[in-house]
């Protein structure tokens, strides 16, 4: 009877929403773009569109590349709609845009690490990764710094990726599935000529070439088999013959570079570790010689100098991405000061041997470019990127908390509370991570800043087993049929949050995006009668029938995460615990989001739990974008999807 009520309760409230909805004059509601398909979705008042714009009117700044002769850079920036790529002649100098596509160099997302590359001996032209409306099938193109012209390199159809040039700046290395559609063969071309292109190697799986040897005969070559397995290989560039250079099994390798001694190579591996450590390795013999030894966390990237003499490094420590500088010769290591508080997402060094690029970004900054001179120490910045109409200064770090999951296992995560004018206790969002190999780390919030700032909102996020920076065993504890560990995480969390006096734990929404969504999803039906309400972007609905129609050049990887759902036994565990199989569990309003060209998670899988939601009668948003993928990143779509998501959160967490 008390669930009835609810229903009807809820219905209700929807019915009403939707009648004030329409009875709101069509100026005073927040226009939807031509390229959002919405159902149940209300008319969204203007006062939310006009109270979000300053929240929304952010920027940032990504490196890209260094020009190989001069002291400028590449860098991504959001000017209009898109993320599109820029140059910059000197430190603080006005950003020229190079690209025009109408749906950015990702295909639309917002913020991606852009792959480009001068050709590094005149610099005359770059080649660079471009995307589709977020179908993710990536292909090269070519500009020219001269005339300005952009050519296609590749084939329009297959997935290809952005490896190294040669020493002598003649061929490009790349890997594409042009060949099977799900292979990642190894290709060279020069740029100039790209019909040219030639097949070195036909392999198996997921592919990136690193780097060239020193006399520009083979490449080294990276085999991705999973998050924690990859190995190294020499390939002959004439004869495609393939030599690996490190041993089989439950080991990590990446960004393998090429020693200037030509006989070695540096690389991060787990190797004898928890975590990524800076390894240098012979090309004879496969021994490993570690390097900072001092290191706290997992080297997440890597760069040596031209001279060969140091190497930067980017350590996770707690969850910072701390700059350090190594020495080569001696292993002294040494910390860089006069950088913002916040954490390096990347860096490079010029071919001058003395300038570094540093990309970091913070709780109060979603991103800037900065060099660090590294004999003087002297810092510089690039790019002066906007925070719209709030004031970083004004903006708290996050607090890291931490509570025992079922098993007894410590869990951790990051909480956001809002201002102290908010009194009694504020309703919480619990926003999962996707991935689901990736981390929450403190970071600039966003839109979501108008969540803490104008509605008093709490929000937090966990790390739950399966997260990296943790290490590789933590990583693996939700490996195939460990996968309902995660889901009892975020129910050990609800504890938490019941436990705190500045918590409401009747008042919680859960929330999550790809991986992230099913989690989301998977706690609306474990837990229905401990939360509000769920929010879901692009999610899983089934981990069985997403393996099935996935990018078949994503199945093998993500089997090895999730379990082989061609064996029996793995895809009855796979369905017993699929989301969309415990529907009728999930009696809380809904909303659900999605990109229609998403080709890692296929909008099938949103669509399957909206209509079990509405056999069930539970309240159901759906807002579909037509030109996105795996993400929402349009400026104007993402906006118009945050509107929505203010009124849910209105109308179902904060009543």
């Amino acid at each position: 009877m008390a669930t009835h009520s609810l229903a009807c309760a809820l219905a209700c409230a929807a019915a009403c929403l939707a009648g004030t909805a329409a009875t709101i004059d069509q100026d005073a509601i927040v226009a939807r773009p031509d390229t959002i398909v919405t159902e149940g979705v209300p008319d969204i008042p203007r006062r939310i569109g006009t109270a979000m714009t300053a929240y929304a009117r952010f920027r940032n700044a990504v490196f890209v590349a260094w020009h190989p002769t001069r002291r400028e850079m590449l860098v991504g920036t959001t000017f209009g709609d898109t993320q599109q790529i820029h140059y910059v002649a000197a430190p603080g100098a006005a950003r020229t845009q190079l690209t025009f596509f109408e749906d950015g160099i990702g295909g639309g997302q917002r913020r991606v690490p852009i792959d480009a590359s001068f050709q590094p001996v005149t610099g005359d032209y770059f080649v660079f990764e471009k995307d589709t409306d977020g179908k993710e099938r990536y292909q090269l193109h070519m500009y020219d710094r001269e005339s300005g012209a952009i050519s296609r390199l590749t084939d329009g159809e297959s997935i290809n990726d952005l490896g190294a040039w040669s020493h002598a700046g003649d061929r490009l290395a790349f890997t594409s599935t042009k060949r099977s559609g799900r292979d990642y063969d190894l290709y060279v071309m020069d740029p100039l000529d790209p019909r040219a292109a030639r097949l070195v190697a036909q392999v198996e799986g997921a592919w990136t070439v690193a780097d060239w040897t020193a006399d520009d005969g083979a490449l080294l070559a990276l085999e991705h088999r999973s998050a924690a397995e990859s190995r190294l290989w020499r390939v002959d560039v004439r004869s495609g013959d393939r030599t690996a250079l490190t041993p089989p099994g439950g080991t990590s390798f990446a960004g393998a570079v090429l020693a200037p001694d030509g006989r070695s190579a540096y690389v991060t591996t787990d190797a004898d570790s928890e975590y990524l450590r800076l390894a240098r390795l012979d090309l004879v013999t496969s021994e490993l010689t570690r390097i900072g030894r001092d290191l706290d966390g997992d080297v997440e990237q890597f760069a040596v100098a031209p001279d060969g003499r140091t190497v930067a490094l980017v350590v996770n420590e707690q969850g910072r991405g701390v700059l350090r500088l190594v020495d080569l010769q001696n292993g002294a290591t040494r910390p860089v000061s006069g950088l913002p508080v916040g954490r390096v997402t990347r860096v490079a060094w010029h071919r001058n041997g003395v300038d570094l690029a540093v990309e970091l970004a913070s709780v109060r900054s979603d991103g800037d470019v900065y060099s660090l001179h590294v004999p003087t120490g002297r810092i510089e910045r690039w790019t002066f990127s906007e925070t719209g109409g709030v004031n970083p200064e004004a903006l708290v770090e996050p607090e890291l908390v931490r509570w025992k999951s079922f098993d007894g296992l410590t869990i951790t995560g990051y909480i956001y509370r809002p201002p102290r004018r908010f009194t009694g206790r504020r309703p919480v969002v619990v926003n999962i991570h996707g991935g689901p190999e990736a981390q929450e780390r403190p970071r600039w919030q966003g839109r979501s800043n108008y969540l803490l700032n104008e509605m008093g909102v709490a929000i937090l996020y966990p790390n739950v087993r399966g997260s990296t920076g943790f290490g590789k065993s933590f990583m693996g504890l939700d490996d195939g049929m460990l996968r309902e560990g995660p889901t009892k995480d975020i129910g050990a969390l609800l504890d938490w949050v019941a436990a705190q006096p500045d918590l409401d734990p009747d008042r919680v929404m859960v929330t999550g995006a790809s991986f992230g969504g099913y989690l989301a999803l998977a706690v609306a039906a474990e837990y229905n009668d401990r939360i509000r309400c769920t929010f879901a972007g692009f999610p899983v609905s089934n981990l069985a029938t997403q393996l099935q129609e996935t990018d078949p050049a994503r199945q093998a990887v993500r089997r090895r995460e999730y379990g082989d759902e061609r064996d029996p036994p793995v895809r009855q565990f796979l369905e017993r615990i699929a989301p969309l199989n415990n529907a009728e569990k999930i009696r809380k309003p809904l909303f659900v989001a999605h990109g229609r060209n998403d080709t890692r998670v296929p909008i099938a899988e949103s669509q399957r739990i909206i209509a079990a939601m509405k056999a069930n009668g539970t309240p159901v948003w759906y807002l579909e974008a037509t030109n996105e993928g795996h993400g929402i990143g349009r400026r104007s779509n993402l906006d118009y999807l945050m509107n929505a998501w203010v009124l849910f959160m209105e109308a179902w967490l904060l009543k």
